[in-house]
């Protein structure tokens, strides 16, 4: 097997994989921040509580068809799903405990093939993002945390936030709604976006490039040894 000096395996890393990484994700990021910023500019006008839910609806909508075109209609279903179990169970006290058992199915019949695999597992990661929503949701009214049911733009708003729809983190409906409400903008608003934007993109050069270019650099040198030992 070929070896590297030092100086040539920081420049295989840096040009073979840390620039086209952080390039490919930056193309894939870039409409969503622009998303997120025209949502974020749209709630700061005196609008309807409910014209603000449905313009992140449509930010989510477009785009989940952006990244997923028309198999964005699975994640559709689970989320039409999922509140049509919060709204026949609303005078329940399991509700969180419905929605997990029918989500649960919903994910099973996806994985066993009744949809094709190659779609199911393209749409894997929303569909999960849309089941934690659902199911914190459903805890949070179990808890007496939220007063009632949401309505049904308000849900879908919290489902289809388009910070969190394609790649996520889960978050709380509690913080999506403190999302809508947001406060104006500000510099220190924009440094803490501006920093985490730069710990996700470090987060995934380490995760795709450093780890994995180590690993192999280091185990042929002396992944033996330390085998034998």
């Amino acid at each position: 097997m070929a070896t590297f000096t030092r100086q040539e395996f920081y420049q295989q890393l840096l040009q073979g994989c840390m620039i086209p990484t952080a390039q490919q994700g930056l193309e894939q990021i870039w409409l969503l921040l622009l998303i997120c910023l025209a949502c974020r500019l749209l709630w700061r006008l005196p609008l309807p509580g409910y014209a603000k839910h449905l313009s992140t609806v449509v930010g989510g909508f477009y785009a989940l068809h952006h990244f997923f075109q028309l198999q964005m209609v699975w994640v559709v279903l689970l989320s039409l799903l999922c509140y049509l179990v919060l709204f026949l169970c609303r005078h329940s006290a399991h509700r969180g405990v419905f929605l997990s058992i029918t989500i649960l199915i919903y994910l099973l019949m996806g994985e066993m093939h009744m949809v094709d695999t190659v779609t199911w597992h393209k749409m894997r990661g929303a569909q999960m993002i849309v089941a934690m929503k659902a199911v914190s949701l459903g805890f949070d009214l179990d808890r007496g945390e939220l007063p009632a049911v949401p309505s049904p733009v308000e849900f879908m708003g919290y489902i289809y936030f388009v910070g969190t729809a394609i790649f996520g983190p889960w978050s709380r409906f509690r913080s999506y709604l403190q999302a809508v409400e947001s406060r104006a903008l500000s510099l220190p608003w924009l440094r803490k976006v501006s920093r985490s934007l730069l710990l996700s993109i470090i987060c995934l050069l380490v995760s795709t490039c450093v780890a994995p270019y180590l690993f192999s650099y280091f185990i042929p040198l002396y992944g033996y040894r330390q085998l034998r030992k």
